[in-house]
């Protein structure tokens, strides 16, 4: 499977008066959906204008942003370029991904705060609160809490705006350590959808998962049997997530039926030199006490996905 994307950014960093815009074709894909064309997520999530804010900041310290903003939530980000691996993970599949609303940003010595009003799940209801804390303990690890929820019900329910999801309460804990030529970002995440009998979930159910992502770049000059490995690095990912519910109590659906479990294995060798980059792409996911018809395969039965990608492109 080949990816697709072509996205131009346009940003100033600097001054009191700062912006960015993004703009093009993507596709998002995701460990254990179905894999969406560009044409097709583009439509269907936040079009051809994925994001985009302006940005005031008086101080070093202090600002404030309003627009299509990227997400606090989760390790990963939205758009395939700025992440690890190609396909985003089974944790991210519970997290939003782009939002328009406003957000408060203010640093006091090693800690950042940011806190944000917004719409969610791209639900156009400007009922989501977050609040994030960043702890840089040092050059090399950082500790982040962020909480974040809906303080209203809602029944919005659209390609990018899942139902369940979009009136949850969700919680990260992520802690990132660089050393040499590693990475190393372990996670943990928990969410709860409350008992809502108008939107279906006649029962609380709820999401607890961890995920390992880590990098290793090869350091200029490296090289292994006389082959050449620069510009080359070994990105993976692990990650175990469970619900909880049963189809008897009418919890919600938040992964392959009410109750289910998976876990996955993401590899992504990828080789860079200059504007030029390609990667290819091995995963493997398993999900246990499925509902059938909620799984994999054309008739959701299916208890395994394994894909395979390739992602090539240029970044100037």
């Amino acid at each position: 499977m080949l990816t697709s994307n072509a996205q131009i950014f346009f940003n100033k960093t600097d001054g009191v008066v700062q912006y960015f815009v993004q703009v093009g074709a993507y596709s998002v894909p995701a460990l254990g959906l179905p894999y969406l064309r560009a044409k097709t997520a583009t439509n269907g999530f936040f079009g051809p204008f994925p994001q985009g804010f302006l940005k005031i900041a008086p101080t070093r310290n202090f600002s404030i942003v309003g627009g299509k903003l990227p997400t606090l939530i989760g390790a990963e980000t939205t758009f395939s370029h700025a992440n690890m691996n190609i396909q985003r993970g089974l944790l991210w599949n519970q997290e939003n991904a782009v939002n328009r609303g406003v957000q408060v940003n203010y640093t006091a010595g090693r800690v950042a705060f940011s806190a944000s009003l917004n719409e969610g799940f791209y639900s156009n209801k400007y009922s989501w609160a977050w609040l994030s804390a960043t702890w840089t303990l040092n050059d090399k690890n950082t500790f982040a809490f962020i909480g974040s929820g809906n303080t209203r019900h809602t029944n919005i329910a659209t390609q990018a705006t899942p139902l369940y999801q979009n009136n949850e309460q969700l919680y990260n804990v992520i802690f990132t350590h660089t050393s040499g030529p590693w990475t190393i970002q372990p996670y943990f995440q928990y969410t709860r959808v409350p008992r809502i009998p108008e939107i279906g979930a006649l029962h609380e159910a709820s999401t607890t998962g961890g995920a390992l992502l880590a990098n290793y770049s090869f350091a200029q000059g490296s090289k292994a049997g006389g082959l050449k490995l620069d510009g080359v690095s070994l990105p993976f990912r692990v990650e175990y997530l469970a619900s909880t519910g049963t189809v008897a109590n009418g919890a919600p659906n938040l992964l392959y039926g009410p109750g289910s479990r998976a876990w996955s294995v993401t590899v992504t060798p990828t080789y860079q030199r200059g504007i030029f980059f390609a990667r290819p792409e091995f995963s493997f996911v398993q999900a246990t006490r499925t509902t059938p018809g909620m799984a994999f395969g054309p008739d959701g039965r299916a208890k395994t996905q394994t894909r395979l990608l390739l992602e090539v492109g240029v970044m100037f």
